[in-house]
């Protein structure tokens, strides 16, 4: 069984298939679609791995003897 990649190898794959796209130098049309089906099928897993995050970000605060599940809301930056 093949283990899922991490974020961060699937993030490091989709740099390295951008940057072939980019330089496409002695690349054949085929090979050209590959790597872009490639990098869609990466950008697709790593949204997915995304939501998963966000889903599990939650916090859980006990009221009254009652659990109660707010989302998680980062506090954005400026």
């Amino acid at each position: 069984m093949k283990k899922e990649a991490s974020f961060e190898e699937l993030l490091t794959r989709l740099e390295e298939v951008t940057t072939q796209l980019e330089k496409a130098e002695n690349i054949s049309l085929e090979e050209t679609m590959k790597l872009f089906s490639e990098g869609i099928d990466i950008t697709k897993k790593c949204n997915e791995q995304i939501e998963n995050a966000e889903k599990k970000i939650t916090i859980l605060i006990k009221e009254n003897d009652e659990i109660k599940e707010e989302n998680f809301i980062q506090d954005e930056e400026e």
